[in-house]
């Protein structure tokens, strides 16, 4: 298990020039999508932070010749060029098989966390800015930590009788609103446990959610692999973070909320 530390340093950008910028997206099926250009490879990728890697999906990359499983090329997403980055190539069939359109890939924290990301969902929009440069922006200030280039934030848990309290991993474009670490939480009585993972299509249910201030009731959940939560207590997806605009900023460990919808607990999260 790595340390959970939180960034006190600027992160170091790629050697290669970038530019800041920003892009409209789109969400649908509980993710962000942008139009980027990976390895060559055009076309409308899932923006994730909660997704350690970029990647580009098998059968894209077999499209474009690619017969490896991890590249370096070039990523262009939001005004942003960044070159020699590293691309893993894998199938993404169960992250994207409801998606009206077909994806591309993921854009993943590796690109992300050496700038100031702002999220907005309604309307979709994204920006990238380099550590200097960000505009000023107001909002709910929430120290943010990062296992490698995952953001990470305090959250609450209740499964009505027990609760924990720690850091939690912020994805953007996860459709559940919570997965918990499998080493913290059971769900007994499942009978296709294999189901409540990423990929599957069953859920289970949290009494509670506390995030930000705000609290969550009866929220739906899932599980997550000891090896992709490593010390966090779980992930938490869109349905929760879509009621804020977002400012991820990664150089100076802080994420910024600034409201956009109802309240948590008003209808649960969207």
């Amino acid at each position: 298990m790595r340390a959970w530390v939180f960034a006190t340093a600027a992160a170091v950008l790629a050697s290669s020039p970038a530019q800041a910028g920003e892009s409209a997206c789109w969400f649908e099926e509980g993710t962000l999508v942008v139009p980027a250009v990976v390895a060559g490879a055009a076309g409308d990728y899932i923006l994730d932070t909660g997704t350690a890697r970029t990647i580009l999906h098998d059968t894209r990359a077999q499209a474009e010749g690619f017969e490896q499983t991890q590249l370096t090329g070039e990523v262009r997403v939001a005004g942003v060029v960044l070159r020699e980055r590293p691309v893993v190539v894998e199938g993404l069939d169960a992250r994207t098989y409801a998606h009206p359109t077909p994806i591309a890939g993921v854009i993943g924290a590796d690109v992300l966390s050496g700038f100031v990301l702002d999220v907005s969902y309604s309307p979709c929009r994204i920006a990238l800015h380099r550590p200097a440069s960000a505009p000023p922006t107001r909002g709910a200030v929430l120290p943010m930590g990062r296992f490698g280039h995952l953001p990470l934030a305090p959250a609450g848990v209740t499964d009505g009788v027990r609760g924990a309290r720690g850091p939690w991993i912020l994805a953007v474009s996860q459709p559940l609103p919570a997965r918990l670490n499998e080493a913290v939480a059971t769900v007994p009585g499942a009978a296709k446990p294999e189901e409540l993972y990423p990929g599957g299509v069953w859920t289970a249910q949290l009494a509670g959610l506390s995030f930000a201030g705000q609290v969550a009731p009866d929220v739906q959940a899932g599980l997550l692999r000891q090896a992709e939560a490593d010390g966090a207590l779980g992930a938490i997806g869109s349905p929760v973070l879509s009621r804020w605009t977002l400012r991820f900023d990664f150089p100076r460990g802080r994420l910024t909320l600034k409201e956009q919808g109802p309240p948590l607990g008003s209808d649960g999260p969207r």
